[in-house]
């Protein structure tokens, strides 16, 4: 469980669009202090024992950085993201990287945030509606790469991606935030039967949940004390970074890797 990642680079990292509501044109990033950012990102996984694959980002593709939107992959398909307009031109970066590795890649038929929008937990998927992605992809992600879909829906706009309302740290234990989902969502996830960790508004507001974790470490986001300090009590390792540039994009650490390692569906006798 993202033991393998796939990251773009912040290059080209800048706010040319609105397409979620912590962007704003009138407050860019600083190059070099993003760059910074995602390199230490990097060098955390690494430090953790992750494999890290590469792929250059693209001059036009501003958000191309935030790779958890390209796809969701499970063993050796993947299904590509569809994202909004403004983001459509990394799609196909992202095609060709999948086809040239033997990827067999699906194309979404509806709007699709990607891993964004889409959790592993084991078998389970996490798959969130109503904001990024379509209903109808959540059967689309069922039929393709044959997961038992856990439909969720977020409580609004400000958590426009499940994976700022969600974190999976184990395919037993989630941290999440109940404000952050509707109340069928809450109930759903509390009868799932796993360790949960609730996180405060205020923590996940600064993109607490937006969180890579291999089941032994977490990266994260630093400003979130509360979180981290549940995570070493279940003694897991954090590991706590900036993320003030990036996040003036709506993204942090999630946002950045995309699992390339989630395992396929044991074989059915």
């Amino acid at each position: 469980m993202n033991s393998e990642l796939l990251v773009s680079d912040a290059r080209h990292f800048r706010i040319d669009y609105a397409i979620n509501p912590y962007m704003d044109t009138a407050i860019q990033p600083d190059t070099e202090a993003t760059l910074a950012e995602h390199q230490a990102i990097v060098a955390a996984h690494l430090a953790a024992g992750r494999k890290i694959e590469y792929l250059p980002s693209a001059p036009e593709c501003p958000d191309m950085v935030f790779t958890a939107n390209a796809a969701l992959i499970r063993g050796d398909r993947a299904v590509l993201g569809s994202p909004p307009p403004e983001r459509r031109a990394e799609i196909p970066y992202f095609r060709a990287w999948l086809t040239e590795r033997r990827y067999e890649v699906v194309t979404a038929p509806y709007s699709f945030s990607g891993q964004g929008d889409a959790l592993a937990c084991g078998d389970l998927l996490l798959a969130a509606h109503g904001q990024r992605t379509d209903a109808r992809m959540l059967d689309v992600l069922a039929s393709e790469l044959d997961y038992e879909v856990v439909a969720l829906r977020t409580s609004g706009a400000r958590w426009y991606d499940l994976d700022l309302a969600v974190g999976v740290i184990s395919p037993g234990m989630l941290a999440y935030c109940p404000e952050a989902l509707d109340e069928g969502s809450v109930r759903t996830l509390r009868e799932l039967g796993l360790d949960l960790i609730e996180v405060s508004v205020e923590e996940a507001a600064r993109f607490a949940l937006n969180l890579v974790s291999d089941g032994v470490t977490v990266t994260m986001t630093q400003g979130a004390p509360v979180l981290a300090a549940a995570l070493r009590e279940r003694g897991l390792e954090t590991v706590e970074l900036d993320t003030t540039e990036l996040a003036k994009g709506g993204g942090g650490i999630r946002c950045t890797a995309l699992a390339l390692d989630n395992p396929p569906a044991a074989v059915r006798r």
